[in-house]
């Protein structure tokens, strides 16, 4: 049953992974759904067609989110779209990097907050006077923002500092904004996926990376996109009325 009719929904980073899969679920749930990258143009291209062909609405957006006018460029090309009325944003677009602490650099660390935190920032502030009652707003987070994976000085397990980081100020933005835009009928909560079975965590193809995931987890096997994107788009249904300022952990029980 559609549960989005008529709703129009923004998915940031939706060519590939979690983000193409949350698009799919929304348009299969009856959303316009506006499919922004960054520069995967043949795969968002191929998405809108993928839901066009299934008889739903989709439109493809480009604008790199790590850039300082990247926000305002995406807004201008919503605007055109939706008009006056956006019913859910997903802010998924995001970044990462492996590497120890001693081996990050600061151009590093600048790209990975200007795409992961001041990215998703600004989306949300300049898309504000298109959001209002009954609105969602949902942020993709991560497990690394509450937990390490593996032990202290264990090989082969992937260390991402920096990026964790970006994901802690995530959740952080979750309480404030569900807080100062609660009144006006607008949620805002996140997902905090575990690992995912996306190109940012190829390490899970080889042996070690497997064993590595699947024993941090109650649930014992790899989680797929699709397991990310129907908690997001049960959040962003109008079922989940009651939810906003929650942090909620897809993760298959990981790090319990």
């Amino acid at each position: 049953m559609s549960t989005a009719t008529g709703k129009t929904a923004l998915v940031t980073g939706a060519s590939r992974g979690i983000g193409r899969a949350t698009a799919q679920a929304l348009a299969n749930a009856g959303a316009q759904v506006l499919v922004h990258y960054g520069s995967s143009a043949a795969e968002a291209n191929s998405l809108v067609n993928e839901i066009r062909a299934l008889g739903g609405q989709g439109e493809a957006l480009q604008a790199d989110l790590g850039d300082p006018d990247g926000a305002a460029m995406l807004s201008d090309q919503v605007r055109m779209i939706v008009r006056d009325r956006l019913d859910i944003l997903v802010a998924n677009a995001g970044i990462t990097k492996a590497a120890a602490f001693e081996d990050h650099t600061i151009e590093e660390f600048d790209r990975l907050f200007a795409t992961n935190v001041r990215g998703p920032f600004f989306v949300v502030q300049q898309l504000l006077t298109l959001l209002g009652e009954g609105s969602s707003v949902i942020l993709v987070s991560s497990l690394a923002a509450r937990a390490v994976p593996g032990n202290p000085g264990q090989a082969g397990v992937p260390s991402f500092p920096a990026y964790a980081a970006t994901k802690g100020a995530l959740d952080t933005l979750v309480k404030h904004w569900a807080f100062a835009l609660g009144p006006r009928g607008i949620r805002v909560n996140a997902v905090a996926p575990g690992v995912i079975a996306t190109d940012m965590s190829s390490f899970t193809r080889t042996e070690g990376g497997r064993d590595l995931t699947l024993s941090m987890q109650a649930l014992k096997r790899i989680g797929e996109p699709s397991d990310v994107a129907d908690v997001i788009a049960f959040l962003a249904s109008e079922k989940s009325r009651w939810i906003t300022g929650v942090i909620l952990p897809v993760d298959g029980g990981s790090k319990l």
